[in-house]
């Protein structure tokens, strides 16, 4: 089963360990380990916390990309090493063609995501966003028929 991911980027450090919990249920309810693909952007936050569950619970992970400049022009020093070991891991990684990371980079990689899925995790605190954003991403996997589990434990916040 391939799993697709969409959250906030700004969950707090407190908040990780519950979204990694509550990912990690959501994973071992949903699928065996061995047919678990998770596909994510590996951005900070949300998209991360995901990834690593992937792994740690022994499922594939892929890799899609907004743009060609995304890790120079988005991933800031604190993530980057992350972000490398999960490019490192991934199974495949996908790019976007697309030079910058703006606003239709991200909705080609999310409609990228969407579009090889069974299903959707979303970090989401059900708040409105951007253009985009998660609240976009979950209206489009609902428009496409795509089931969504919505993960939003117990005292997370955005930073």
């Amino acid at each position: 089963m391939r799993i697709g991911v969409t959250g906030h980027m700004n969950i707090t450090a407190d908040t990780v360990p519950l979204v990694y919990d509550e990912i990690i249920r959501h994973l071992t309810k949903t699928v065996d380990s061995a047919d678990l693909v998770g596909v994510s952007c590996i951005a900070r936050g949300a998209d991360s916390v995901f990834a690593q569950a992937v792994l740690d619970t022994g499922g594939r992970l892929e890799v899609v990309l907004p743009s060609r400049n995304y890790r120079a022009r988005q991933v800031k020093p604190d993530h980057a090493e992350q972000f490398d070991e999960f490019l490192q891991r991934a199974e495949s990684v996908q790019v976007m063609d697309f030079a910058d990371a703006d606003t239709d980079a991200y909705e080609a990689a999310n409609e990228a995501m969407l579009g090889s899925c069974d299903r959707l995790i979303a970090v989401w605190d059900g708040q409105a966003g951007e253009r985009s954003g998660t609240g976009s991403v979950v209206a489009f996997a609902h428009e496409k028929g795509l089931p969504v589990d919505i993960v939003w434990p117990t005292g997370a916040t955005r930073g």
